[in-house]
């Protein structure tokens, strides 16, 4: 049964959301992802909101961009965390979308990652599922040792090598 659900206002937004499924994948974490407009078609986005609890989600990852409802709608009917992923737009570059989904109504919260955040939304929901869940919880930790052992290998390469260097093989 999933665990994560995943959704997004259009198909323009997948390439963020995808970084949320493939974190989620690397935990072997369940999902379900969709495409609902919660402005072009409420019938189908009330359905799929209040049935989420029902398909056993424990998490809802919701992305949107300019008015970016979609997340709080979400906050509005599911009973759990939702975790609200602006996404970058071409009028006011996502600023528009991060002030509608943070500036949620009192009692309805939504928890918000960076602009385009995917990943970030997806070890969110990781981090908020293995608060009863020690298996995964030693994944996080795991992952986090990854983090730090990726940024200690690129400080002794830049000081061995020296900046021109790392700089000229980073291109």
């Amino acid at each position: 049964m999933a665990k994560v659900g995943i959704v997004m206002g259009s198909d323009s937004d997948m390439p963020v959301m995808a970084k949320a499924a493939e974190i989620l994948d690397k935990f072997g974490i369940d999902y379900e992802m969709t495409i609902i407009s919660a402005h072009r078609e409420p019938d189908i986005f009330f359905d799929w909101a209040r049935s989420a609890e029902k398909k056993g989600f424990k998490v809802i990852i919701a992305g949107a961009g300019k008015a970016a409802h979609l997340p709080g709608m979400c906050a509005a009917i599911f009973p759990l965390p939702v975790i609200g992923i602006p996404m970058k737009t071409s009028d006011l570059g996502g600023v528009d979308s991060l002030y509608s989904i943070v500036q949620m109504p009192s009692g309805i919260p939504v928890a918000t990652v960076a602009i385009n955040g995917g990943a970030n939304a997806g070890i969110l929901a990781a981090k908020i599922l293995a608060a009863s869940d020690e298996a995964l919880l030693e994944k996080l930790k795991a992952y986090s040792g990854e983090l730090k052992d990726d940024v200690v290998k690129k400080a002794e390469k830049l000081e061995s090598i020296g900046y021109k260097e790392y700089l000229s093989q980073m291109k």
